[in-house]
């Protein structure tokens, strides 16, 4: 039995379990960026460009089309070069996203130092949020397929 008066350290209220909270919330959003940056400088390593040497589209393939996603890692090669418009003649919709998905991931790594909710729109906006990526998206896809869209072609 414990005496009433001798006080009791309780661990899950240490200074130390702030810190180590913090390490466990900021876990996710940095091994993401590692997961990202690592993918990047493979791309970098192993020229996209050449024919096949990262495999092929299966839709392309199929269908002699371009998905939305062709392109893309010829863009992030040509964006780890600095070569903006390299990039842009690639896969114009994933260079125009990507300051969208960096604040994104800067927001996610910003509320896990802090300990706040999730990140994203407000619950009421995510459909539409979802609806509008997914009409541009489609929209992209039909234009850089169609004659006038060969600009935007992979």
């Amino acid at each position: 039995m414990t005496d009433p008066t001798t006080p009791t350290i309780d661990s899950s209220r240490s200074e130390s379990s702030g810190g180590s909270s913090r390490t466990r919330r900021l876990l996710e959003p940095l091994v993401a960026g590692g997961v990202v940056a690592g993918l990047t400088v493979a791309l970098h390593v192993r020229d996209p460009h050449t024919q096949g040497s990262w495999g092929f589209c299966p839709f392309k393939a199929l269908t002699g089309l371009d998905c939305p996603g062709c392109g893309g890692l010829r863009a992030v090669n040509d964006l780890g070069n600095l070569e903006l418009a390299s990039a842009a003649s690639s896969n114009l919709l994933f260079v125009l996203a990507v300051p969208l998905l960096v604040a994104l991931w800067l927001a996610w790594a910003r509320r896990a130092w802090r300990g706040g909710g999730p990140v994203g729109p407000p619950t009421r906006h995510r459909l539409l949020l979802g609806q509008v990526v997914l009409l541009l998206t489609a929209v992209f896809t039909v234009v850089r397929n169609l004659p006038f869209g060969g600009w935007l072609a992979a």
